[in-house]
């Protein structure tokens, strides 16, 4: 676990090499694509239903499954291939790294060449609508990525990494991916998507909440250090109070801890596929958001990446010990 978090940081997502996580993508698009709905044909919700729970079975049992038989057949070669595996499979269910690239990348594009190659970096990052957004909500849209994904990109696979290995770590991926590719509200997806977008719930439940948590305690952390960039009271205090302000129950913790540890209001309504959607928002508009705003929510996502591996370590090395002393 720490060897594959050490390789998230060195060399992150690198493009060109095998991803497992992309070939669950791609599965995923493929079960949508047999068990989804087709066009011409009646739609019958119960049915949509059904085939959704089918793609939610069809996408976690397979993941989990090759997942430990690639673990159990590299540690029956070698203990050191195993370990080789393990780290190596660890790496790819985090996305520390590849976050910190491509939010800086928003911020490179607007710096060196323009709003529109900065609308453009960012679209590669968000589902929402970018062409027409200012420079301020560009900038505001990356670090609300970098704080809304800190959950599920860092400390959530980290958390099941502790508890189960890259074989749990994995099937918490295929969770995730199946609801960023199905778990919509939309015509297609609402019935299909509903088993993926619930079981995502349940799964970040506990992530998300302590996301916040580890947010505002490196806030904190930061201005004890001497950063008056951060402020860990407000980061408790706005975690508190905004928390819940989404439809969704585990988005908006990670970004109401981000907005209060910076001063920033976050959130807010967005235009989708050419349709404007209403949100609350989070935090209080203390001073306007600005460039180095995006570099600082990737410290404080490496700080809660940092307590959570600490904490897991720690979880991990008093169960050995109680194992062994038994």
């Amino acid at each position: 676990m720490l060897i594959g978090s050490v390789l998230d940081l060195i060399i992150g997502d690198p493009h060109g090499i095998p991803h497992p996580i992309v070939w669950i993508g791609k599965w995923i698009g493929f079960l949508d694509r047999k068990l989804g709905p087709k066009e011409g044909e009646p739609r019958v919700p119960d049915y949509e239903h059904r085939q959704g729970m089918k793609l939610v079975a069809a996408t976690v049992v397979p993941t989990a499954a090759l997942s430990a038989a690639a673990l159990g057949a590299a540690y029956a070669v070698h203990p050191v291939a195993g370990v080789a595996v393990e780290s190596a499979l660890t790496c790819y269910c985090l996305a520390a790294r590849s976050l910190q690239k491509e939010s800086s990348h928003v911020i490179e594009e607007l710096e060196e060449n323009g709003l529109d190659a900065g609308r453009k970096a960012l679209s590669m990052i968000v589902g929402r609508d970018t062409a027409e957004l200012p420079e301020e909500e560009v900038v505001k849209a990356a670090v609300e990525t970098v704080a809304e994904n800190t959950a599920d990109g860092v400390v959530a696979p980290l958390m099941y990494l502790a508890a189960g290995g890259p074989v749990l770590g994995l099937t918490y991926k295929a969770i995730n991916t199946m609801d960023s590719m199905v778990g919509y509200k939309n015509d297609r997806y609402r019935d299909l998507g509903t088993a993926a977008a619930r079981l995502d719930d349940a799964a970040g439940f506990i992530p998300a909440r302590l996301t916040g948590l580890f947010l505002a305690a490196s806030a904190g952390i930061f201005e004890r250090l001497g950063d008056r960039a951060y402020s860990g009271r407000d980061a408790l205090r706005v975690f508190r109070r905004d928390r819940l302000n989404h439809k969704s129950p585990n988005s908006a913790h990670s970004e109401a801890a981000a907005a209060g540890a910076l001063g920033l209001k976050l959130g807010g309504g967005a235009y989708y596929f050419g349709k404007w959607v209403e949100k609350p928002s989070m935090g209080d508009e203390k001073r306007p958001v600005e460039h180095e705003d995006v570099k600082r929510t990737q410290k404080l996502m490496y700080g809660a990446a940092g307590l959570t591996l600490a904490g897991a370590l720690a979880g991990l090395g008093l169960f050995a010990m109680m194992r062994n002393r038994d």
